[in-house]
Parts: structure tokens; sequence; C-alpha cells
């Protein structure tokens, strides 16, 4: 047994770990596999979600080959523990780029289909499932299947933000977004209140496709969710530029920061701080993608900062037709709470419905917050929050982030949860699945 622990460092468990090099030896492996097992790609989820107590990871990593690559109509098609940075490095130099990205590229193929992930642009593109074509499932009786819209398309459904649970992805293709540069041009805005932040989301609905803000959540009264807005689009290529990855990271945090680091001093000083960074109120300019989409991977082990007890991230959407009213008292709730939040992320969603039966992402404004785990007073305040979610007609507890919703606000948060359970293969469980069924 070797001992895992999520990238939020909460859950620390002992598991079995097994591989396989080739997709024609996978299929004997699964049915040797002792259950419960569930397929692991980079272990980027901050929960439960990728990690099976006292069972087997299946290490997807080694099937990380390229298959086949259109550079005339963007289609790609690779094994499912190809990273989103390896195949980045690959198709930007011919004009194209991920139609959906998450805020790491350290993710596989196979771990962004299973957790649907969402990017900047989801106002505008949706989810990162709406752009894979077709993939093949490997059940644990050996069953191979093809899935599609429309082949076998309730497996496709199913597997789609399905967490791993319904089978191993083997390969997947999917579109490509049509790119000039690797470079965004890119905007910041301070925005001093939470009616400015919505001010600037509509103003930039139809001209922005990236958009995203960093809050305050120390600030309230008359600043209540003061902020820095981000908003971006692909940039025409430059004059003269030559590619240029820019893998790799500038730093890496080399050990377990002591639990006291992060305090109510230290955090609202760094809010300080990164509010004021940029004097003036809007700031342009021409960035590069790795900036632009993935600003933490530039930290190695960032997630060290948090200490030895860990994180917990809270994401939740609610409706934009109540005058903002619930957002408006969760982030309330949260600056009054006395507690610290660290990386606070707000957003809006729009309205483009992924096909996965448990896909998280829905039309509103979503809330991502990174509390450090200070134990019972953090999940009392989760809760609390989760009551608050629901009486909006909300949504919280992203699944590929959490790490202690209840079975009961799961089952009301996501009701296509009895017509997935059919697609679970027997032989495949997860920590985050296990949790919210026993209760």
């Amino acid at each position: 047994m070797t001992q895992y622990e999520s990238w939020g460092r909460y859950f620390k468990v002992s598991q079995q770990i097994r591989r396989a090099t080739w997709q024609s030896e996978m299929a004997a492996l699964v049915r040797d596999l002792p259950a419960p097992f569930l397929p692991y790609g980079l272990g980027r989820s901050y929960g439960d979600s990728c990690l099976i107590d006292g069972g087997t990871l299946l290490d997807m990593r080694p099937l990380d080959h390229f298959l086949a690559f259109d550079p005339e109509n963007g289609i790609l098609r690779c094994e499912a523990g190809v990273s989103l940075e390896e195949i980045l490095q690959v198709i930007v130099p011919h004009g194209w780029f991920l139609s959906v990205t998450p805020g790491t590229k350290f993710v596989t193929v196979g771990g962004a289909i299973a957790n649907d992930v969402h990017g900047k642009n989801h106002g505008h593109a949706g989810t990162f499932g709406m752009y894979v074509t077709r993939f093949e499932l490997l059940r644990s009786d050996g069953t191979r299947m093809i899935c599609s819209p429309t082949e076998n398309a309730e497996w496709y459904r199913a597997t789609i933000g399905g967490l791993g649970l319904t089978g191993v992805i083997l390969w997947a293709e999917m579109k490509l977004k049509k790119i000039e540069s690797p470079f965004i041009d890119e905007e910041i805005i301070k925005f001093k209140n939470l009616d400015e932040f919505f001010e600037i989301a509509r103003e930039s609905e139809e001209g922005y496709e990236h958009t995203v803000s960093w809050i305050d959540c120390f600030a309230h009264g008359d600043s209540l969710g003061k902020g820095v807005f981000m908003r971006g689009n692909n940039a025409a290529a430059p004059t003269e530029y030559q590619f240029n990855p820019k893998g790799g990271q500038l730093l890496t945090v080399p050990f377990t920061a002591p639990n006291f680091m992060l305090n109510n001093f230290t955090m609202r000083a760094f809010n300080i701080l990164y509010y004021e960074k940029n004097l003036r109120k809007t700031v342009r300019g021409l960035v590069h993608y790795e900036p632009f989409f993935y600003p933490l991977d530039a930290i190695g082990q960032w997630n060290r900062i948090y200490g030895n007890r860990g994180f917990m991230q809270y994401q939740c959407i609610v409706p934009y037709d109540d005058n903002y009213h619930a957002i408006r008292a969760i982030i309330e709730k949260i600056a009054t709470s006395g507690l610290t939040p660290f990386l606070n992320v707000l957003k809006t969603f729009g309205d483009k419905k992924s096909p996965g039966m448990l896909s998280f992402p829905r039309k509103g404004v979503t809330l991502a917050i990174d509390f450090p785990n200070q134990g019972q007073a953090t999940l009392d305040l989760l809760t609390e929050i989760d009551h608050m979610v629901l009486d909006s007609g909300g949504v919280a507890g992203y699944p590929a982030k959490d790490s202690r919703m209840s079975g009961e606000f799961f089952r009301e948060f996501f009701p296509l949860w009895e017509e997935f359970q059919q697609y679970i293969d027997p032989k495949i469980s997860s920590g985050l699945w296990q949790r919210v069924m026993r209760e």
C-alpha cells in the first residue's frame, strides 16, 4: 500500500497502484484487478474524487500516446493519459488551442472528460466535454465500446462528468479551436464592489471570450465584493515572433508551510497588495497564454502553502434572477465569518448545456473559494452556505473539487444521480462516491 493525498491535502489514504503501458494490456489488467479500483490521472482533484481508500488506483499516465492529428481541421485523437500540457506543446505551433481549458494544464484528457472541466470561456464555449467527439470506454468485464453523441449515446452522457466511474477511457477525439498566435489581448480592471463587477460582466459578455475575477472576501459594506476583473481574447500574431513553449515552473514551494502562516493578518495584507498592485484602474496588454490561463502552474507544489491540514475549495452557482441577492448574502456571510479564505474567484456561467449527466456548470454566477482547513468551523460555515445555495435554486459542490458535501445535498444538487448510477462499473468506485451514497 502507498499513501496518496488529494491536491487539497485534506485526504490522505492508503492504496495499491497498478499501471499498464499499452492499450492492448488494459483489458486483461482491469479484469484481474480486485474491486474497488479507480482510473487515476495526475491527481489534481482537490477532494476525494480521485482516491479510493484501501482500493487500487489504475495509473493512466503511461497511456500518453498521440494517435492522430489533423492540423487542417483541428481534430486530435490521443490516449487518455496525455496531459493538456503535452497537447498544447503539439497543437499551438500549428495554430490550434484547446476549445475549453481549466485553470491548470496538469490534467489528463481522461481526467478532463471525467470531471467535464470548465474554464474562463464558459459563456461562449461551455465545457470540455462538449468538444469531445468520441472516445473508447473499457468496462471491467472486458467490454469495449465507442461512445459519441450518436453511438452508445447514453454511455457518452454518463461518462462525460462521470468521475471515472463508468469505466476506463482508453482514448478520446476532440475538436480544437483555431488561433492566430499563442497570445491573449488582456484587460485588467479594478472594481470597487459587487455592483460594479456585474456592470463589467454584462459589458464583457459580447466583446470578450475569456472572463474571470478575483475578489477580496474580507471586504464588506459598500466595498462588498471588490476585486479585479480579467478579460481577454485570443490575439493576432505580433509582427515577428517565434513560438516558445512556456512550460516549466518559475519556482517551487520547497516544504509544507506552518499551519499558522495563513491567518487573517497575512491574508488581509495579501488582498490589499493584490488589489493595489496595478496603480491604474484599467491595464491593457499582450500576454502569453500561460500566465493568462495557468497562473498557479508557475508555482510548483503550491498546495503546500496551506500546511499539513490542507484546504477545501467551495464552489457554488446561484441564479441571476434574484437581483443578485444570493451571491451578495453568501459573500457577506464569508466576509463576516472570521475564517480566512485565500483564493477567491467570481465569474459568470452561460447557458451552454453539457451532455454530461453529472456536469456541474449551469447558467448563473459562480463563486469558488479556497479555505484553509480549520476543522469544524470551516465545515459548519460551508454547510450554512449549502443551505443558502439550495434555497436560491442554485448548485454547490463541484465534484472535482469537493471534500465534504453530504449525500443529502449531493442528491439535491445533482438530480440525475439515479439515472447515472446504472452506468457505474461494478468494480469501480471513489472516495467521493462512497461518501455521498452512504449518507
